[in-house]
């Protein structure tokens, strides 16, 4: 069998198709959605809303006790939290516009604001 040879006008449109691609993929899909500010919400409310570039520690109340949340440098986490499998401490670092942690048996959610968010209902 014999291979396919490629002429100048082929490389031309197959460089021309990936440079066309790699600027789709900047331009689209690496939208800076590096968030600023995150929302925690117990029972559905919203209980703080948190600078992420302001260093703190949080302590959130919850049904099943407090929920240890904290901030550095533009990122937020869940450091630990009362519930038995500790889904929302194995989230780890958040700081992306749209990401979520949520810790559901103590019912305290984690939510970085932004304006053009990474994810969408659709992902979650």
């Amino acid at each position: 069998m014999n291979g396919v040879k490629l002429s100048r006008g082929d490389a031309v449109v197959w460089l021309l198709t990936a440079t066309l691609l790699m600027s789709l993929y900047m331009m689209f899909w690496q939208a800076d959605g590096h968030g600023a500010e995150a929302v925690v919400l117990v029972n559905g409310k919203r209980w703080a809303r948190l600078d992420l570039f302001q260093n703190q520690d949080l302590d959130v109340p919850g049904p099943l006790g407090h929920s240890h949340i904290q901030v550095r440098d533009g990122q937020v986490r869940f450091v630990n939290s009362p519930c038995p499998n500790q889904l929302c401490v194995h989230t780890g670092w958040l700081s992306q516009g749209g990401e979520v942690a949520i810790c559901l048996p103590n019912r305290v959610s984690l939510q970085i604001l932004g304006s053009d968010p990474r994810f969408d209902a659709i992902n979650f």
